[in-house]
């Protein structure tokens, strides 16, 4: 057994003995413990926000168009694709007066649930993107602890504020016109102004940008199951379906700054709703069996 193995092997055993008796350890403490990827072929296992990744590949700390940010995390970690549409996307956007990029989380080593931060980024297929246009792409490790990126959203959340510019709308054209990619989260006011600025014909592009909330300092990159990817779970409804095949520009998008900012009173007392289960509260249960095998390879 190499020194590798055994680490992991030791770590796993402490978990499970700190488990309350009868108590399976969180899943987000199992996958949070481990720093090395898993020593298989690259495959995303299960669902966006309920599964695992083997043989993720680390995004370089820098490159000749990109920066990964906040490195303390230790969440540069994705599938080869998702690698590769980084480095591509960072290129390419210097068609758009950008340097490259500022590249947030990814995943985890071995994906999974993470303890803060996110719901999703479990297989390796997320991205999140800076939306703060990089001056420079030489910042020290602790230059990417302290600066921060920048919100385009005012602050009653209806509108865009100065931060905005059309460059960086070139940015989200390029990186959602890549076949690659299944979506893309934005704030909903920056998809209602490309609605607003963008051309007709641009609608398979542009269904791709969805809006939702959380996303006004960048914007969230989810890329398909690559082929091949057989233990992957492809996201439902597709975003043809949700755009009833159109460009996803019609009256349910308004909904993001009207009603949904401003949600009925109740009218009498309901007894409050028994709060979900969420990734932070997984066990391995409910991930994908594969995951386990993830867990224990060296």
């Amino acid at each position: 057994m190499t020194m590798r193995s055994w680490m992991i092997r030791l770590t796993f055993a402490s978990l499970l003995a700190a488990a309350p008796a009868g108590a399976a350890p969180l899943a987000t403490q199992l996958f949070g413990s481990v720093d090395t990827p898993s020593n298989q072929q690259p495959m995303p296992i299960g669902g966006y926000d309920r599964g695992c990744a083997a043989g993720l590949v680390e995004l370089p700390e820098t490159g000749p168009t990109w920066q990964a940010m906040r490195l303390s995390r230790n969440r540069n970690w994705g599938m080869p694709v998702t690698i590769e549409y980084i480095e591509d996307l960072s290129a390419k956007v210097q068609a758009a007066g950008w340097r490259g990029l500022y590249v947030g989380d990814i995943g985890q080593p071995r994906g999974g649930p993470s303890v803060s931060g996110h719901q999703s980024h479990q297989i390796g297929l997320d991205v999140d993107i800076w939306m703060l246009k990089p001056a420079r792409l030489d910042l020290s490790r602790a230059q990417r602890e302290s600066i921060s990126s920048v919100s385009v959203r005012s602050e009653d959340q209806r509108s865009l504020n100065g931060n905005w510019t059309p460059a960086l709308g070139e940015v989200l054209k390029l990186a959602a016109s890549d076949p690659r990619v299944d979506r893309i989260f934005v704030t909903a006011p920056v998809k209602i102004e490309l609605c607003r600025t963008a051309k007709r014909k641009d609608k398979e592009w542009l269904q791709k940008i969805r809006p939702y909330w959380g996303h006004d300092s960048h914007f969230h990159v989810r890329l398909k199951c690559p082929p091949g990817a057989t233990l992957c779970k492809t996201q439902t409804p597709t975003v043809k379906d949700l755009s009833k095949g159109g460009d996803g520009c019609d009256e349910t998008l308004t909904w993001w700054v009207t009603d949904a900012l401003n949600p009925p009173k109740a009218t009498k007392k309901e007894k409050p709703a028994a709060p979900k289960r969420g990734p932070r509260q997984y066990t391995m249960a409910d991930l994908p069996k594969q995951c386990s095998g993830v867990l224990a390879s060296p």
